[in-house]
């Protein structure tokens, strides 16, 4: 940074004072570096109006704050989408790394306030005049970052969104999707390939519907499924609503499915990958959404995805694949569910079918239906999970054919098309769709049903309740439930 630059924006006094009623805020930095930028805006027919900032601490913190006001004051809303550090670093002339972390600080209070204007529910762009423009699902790594590329290079205007899910400092937030670092992360990767970045913060609903409804789950006795209900009631359905309000056509993300269409509508269909395959996590997406949403990645493999990142130079190119929940990453789930549910540990006692006492167990949450590890009881032969109890805290287990089953009992079903269709399921996400057909066929049409019975070509081991039941005609997903306890059906 020049001295002549400093001292330009050091003056610059224009925008710098209180932030007008009604303006959206963010703010960034603190006690740990001592530097503080605060950047509030309005936003009117598509364009940032009233931006004012504060600063506080050193010189650099100081002139970032009044640079980043002058590149986004009165442009329009992707515009400003698009100011990050590198356009800071540029417009002050060049930066130490204080100077850079100044400018990384004045950068994200502006996204954050820009985060606030998307959350608001206020249109933020129009429709373009001409070509297409379309909202990317942008998680940092290298799926959702080809994504982008390949919607770019089939001539469509794009945008980035990530959301904001999940912050905790247990958390460990470089293998989160949706932790305030990975919003960072994949706001750089954005930048860098000159697309405008939006933030979604969705926390507060996030922790009601998801983890809220994982931690009852649990507390029940079930295994629930957070990643199913995310996407089918919470992620996507915000991001479409969000694309509206930016005058996008659609969403697109780096997930491998598909969309097609039966002659009744849209459906999810496998993509082309079936070790990468994502249509049981999608199971839940209402269709009405679907006409709205695009795979870019339905007919790669992760390799090609690897070789297109490579390619365009891609930063993510070898960013390995989370396995975690993003609200678990790098923490157990006992706890997780002790510091959030408050789930202790309480002994009661294993039974076997008859009910006699086997031995004692830390708590029936810890046990799901189907494991075999970590039981603790000797046997003649392997023992298994059967169910559990939540109200009397005991487990049930039994040996492997005990633990086979040719009926599934199913809550809340939804079916896309007529229950007549129905003639496989997924009972897991990395198992094998299993032949199977709907008891009540005859009365179950298209629609919500609240309980249901499948009947299984052949028996399967460790049916957990609360996991999702996609239901498929052939490959094609034409419903959804969740998977009961059997003396609940």
């Amino acid at each position: 940074m020049t001295i002549d630059v400093l001292e330009h924006y050091l003056r610059d006094e224009s925008r710098r004072g209180e932030a007008a009623p009604g303006a959206f805020t963010g703010a960034a930095g603190g006690a740990p570096c001592g530097d503080l930028v605060r950047v509030s805006l309005g936003v009117e027919h598509g364009r940032v109006r009233d931006l004012s900032f504060d600063a506080e601490g050193c010189a650099a913190a100081r002139a970032a704050g009044a640079a980043v006001a002058d590149l986004a004051d009165g442009v329009g809303v992707l515009d400003a989408a698009a100011i990050g550090t590198d356009a800071l670093d540029e417009a002050l002339g060049g930066l130490s790394p204080q100077g850079r972390h100044a400018a990384e600080l004045a950068a994200d209070a502006l996204h954050r306030a820009l985060a606030q204007a998307a959350g608001s529910g206020k249109a933020l762009a129009a429709v373009p005049d001409c070509g297409e423009r379309v909202l990317v699902a942008m998680s940092g790594g290298v799926d959702s970052a080809v994504a982008a590329v390949l919607e770019r290079e089939r001539g469509a205007e794009v945008v980035a969104v990530t959301l904001k899910l999940w912050a905790d400092r247990h958390t460990d937030a470089s293998k989160s999707c949706c932790s305030p670092l990975a919003v960072l992360g994949a706001r750089g990767v954005a930048h860098s390939l000159g697309i405008p970045h939006v933030t979604l913060d969705l926390e507060e609903q996030f922790r009601r519907e998801v983890v809220g409804e994982f931690i009852a789950g649990y507390r029940a006795g079930e295994t629930p499924n957070p990643c199913v209900i995310c996407n089918g009631e919470v992620r996507m359905a915000a991001m479409v609503a969000l694309a509206d309000r930016l005058g996008a056509s659609a969403l697109a993300t780096g997930h491998y499915a598909r969309v097609i269409d039966d002659g009744e509508g849209p459906l999810l269909a496998p993509a082309a990958d079936p070790a990468k395959d994502q249509t049981y996590m999608l199971s839940a997406l209402p269709t009405g959404l679907l006409g709205r949403l695009r795979f870019p990645l339905a007919e790669l493999t992760k390799p090609e995805v690897r070789e297109i990142a490579s390619r365009h130079g891609l930063a993510v190119e070898r960013k390995p694949e989370s396995q975690d929940l993003c609200f678990l990453a790098g923490q157990g789930k006992r706890t997780f569910l002790r510091r959030h549910g408050g789930l202790e540990d309480r002994e009661g006692d294993l039974v076997d079918t008859s009910g006699r006492r086997l031995g004692r167990h830390r708590g029936h949450h810890h046990f799901t239906v189907g494991q075999r590890r970590g039981i603790g009881v000797g046997a003649p032969e392997p023992l298994y999970v059967l169910g559990t109890d939540a109200e009397a805290n005991t487990v049930t287990v039994g040996t492997r054919s005990e633990l086979a089953t040719m009926s599934v009992p199913v809550r809340q079903a939804t079916l896309h098309r007529d229950g007549a269709r129905v003639d496989r399921v997924k009972l897991r996400y990395h198992g094998n769709a299993i032949p199977c057909r709907v008891a009540e066929n005859g009365s179950a049409g298209a629609g919500r049903h609240e309980r249901l019975t499948l009947e299984l070509a052949e028996p399967v081991n460790g049916v957990a309740p609360g996991q999702t039941a996609s239901l498929m005609d052939g490959e094609t997903i034409v419903g959804h439930a969740t998977i009961a306890a059997a003396d609940a059906a």
